[in-house]
C-alpha cells in the first residue's frame, strides 16, 4: 500500500474568544490515499469545515489557531509551512471548492479574469495561453458558451453555473487533492446530480483524491469509498461506505442513517436524534454524545473513549464497542 497523499494526525484547531478557548477541532485523525474519495460527515457545527480550512491553511488568525497535530502532505508538515510555501501548495497541489460560490467569487471581476488569475498565479504563462486553458477547463466542467461566459460577472450566472465555475477554478491547476465543502448545498436535485457526476469523472480521469465534506448521506453513498464521521470536533467512526451503511457501530452514526427518509417504508414522523450538538469544549469528561445517546451508561459520562480499531478494519470511539 502506498503512503497516503494527505495524512492528518492529532489535529487541534482552537478559537480564542472573549468567552475563552474553544476547541473547534479536537485531536482529529484521518488520511486520504491517491485517487480515493473520502467522505467527512456530521451535523452542522461538528468541525468539518474548520478541519478543511486547517488543511488549506485558511483558518482566520486571530481568533483561530492550529495548536497541535500534523497535516502531512507527502510527508511535509503543512502546519509548519511558511505563508509563501502554503501559497505555492494552495490551488496548485491542494485545492478547495467552497460552500457558497456567490461569496467565493469576486462580484466585481469577470469570470474569465478570475480564472486567468488563478492559472497565472501558479504558472509562468502569458495571458493568451492562460485564457485558452481557462476556456478548456470551463468546457471540461460542462459550462456552455465558454467564450461568452469568460466576459460574464458572477451575478449573471445561475447557482449551478457558479458552482461549476468554482470547480473549474479548483481544478484548473490539476491539484492532487480536492477538498469539496458541501459542493451541492442549495442546488436543485438535477444540478446536484450533474455536479456529482462531474466530480466523479474528474476523479477517474485525473486520479485526483477528493475529500467530500457533507451532511448529506445520499451524496456520500453516491461518491465515497470511505467515510469519517465527526461529532463535536472529534472523529467518532471511520469505515468503508459499505460497512457504515450495513453495520454502523456508533449510536450517532446509526441515528444519522435513521434520519434519512426511506421511500420503501411509510412513517408518520421522520426520525431525529434528540437534543443538539454541544458547544465545543462544553463537555469536559466522558463521551461527547452521551447526553443524546439512548444507549449511554455510567462509564459514558465519566470516561472519554478513544478511537479504537475494530476487527473489520473500522475505527470507533464508543464504550459499547471499546474494551
Amino acid at each position: 500500500m502506498d503512503a497516503p497523499v494527505l495524512d492528518v494526525k492529532g489535529l487541534k484547531t482552537h478559537f480564542f474568544t472573549d468567552e475563552g478557548e474553544i476547541p473547534a477541532v479536537n485531536n482529529v485523525d484521518f488520511h486520504v490515499n491517491r485517487g480515493e474519495v473520502l467522505g467527512i460527515v456530521g451535523e452542522s457545527g461538528c468541525g468539518k469545515s474548520v478541519t478543511s480550512l486547517s488543511v488549506m491553511g485558511l483558518v482566520p488568525k486571530p481568533p483561530g489557531k492550529i495548536v497541535g497535530g500534523e497535516i502531512l502532505y507527502h510527508g511535509e508538515d503543512l502546519t509548519k509551512a511558511s505563508d509563501k510555501r502554503m501559497r505555492q501548495i494552495r490551488g496548485n497541489d491542494i485545492a478547495m471548492i467552497f460552500q457558497e460560490p456567490m461569496t467565493s467569487l469576486n462580484p466585481v471581476y469577470k469570470i474569465g479574469n478570475q480564472l486567468i488569475e488563478a492559472i497565472r498565479l501558479h504558472n509562468a504563462w502569458d495571458k493568451k495561453k492562460a485564457r485558452q486553458r481557462a476556456i478548456e477547463i470551463m468546457k471540461l466542467v460542462g459550462l456552455p458558451r465558454a467564450d461568452e461566459l469568460m466576459e460574464s460577472y458572477p451575478h449573471q450566472l445561475s447557482g449551478g453555473m457558479r458552482q461549476r465555475v468554482m470547480i473549474a477554478m479548483a481544478m484548473v491547476c490539476e491539484p492532487e487533492v480536492l477538498i469539496a465543502d458541501e459542493p451541492t448545498t442549495a442546488l436543485d436535485v438535477t444540478i446536484q446530480a450533474q455536479i456529482l457526476d462531474l466530480m466523479k469523472r474528474l476523479n477517474k480521469e485525473t486520479d485526483t483524491s477528493i475529500i467530500m465534506i457533507t451532511h448529506d448521506l445520499g451524496v456520500v453513498a453516491e461518491m465515497c469509498e470511505r467515510i469519517v464521521v465527526m461529532y463535536a470536533g472529534k472523529v467518532i467512526e471511520e469505515a468503508s461506505v459499505a460497512t457504515i451503511f450495513k453495520e454502523p457501530k456508533h449510536p450517532y452514526t446509526v441515528g444519522l442513517i435513521q434520519s434519512v427518509p426511506d421511500m420503501r417504508s411509510k412513517k408518520d414522523r421522520l426520525y431525529s436524534i434528540p437534543g443538539t450538538v454541544p458547544k465545543p469544549g462544553s463537555i469536559k469528561t466522558g463521551c461527547q454524545f452521551a447526553p443524546r445517546c439512548e444507549h449511554a451508561f455510567d462509564r459514558c459520562f465519566s470516561e472519554t473513549p478513544e478511537l479504537e480499531n475494530q476487527e473489520d478494519g473500522s475505527r470507533v470511539r464508543c464504550w459499547l464497542h471499546n474494551s
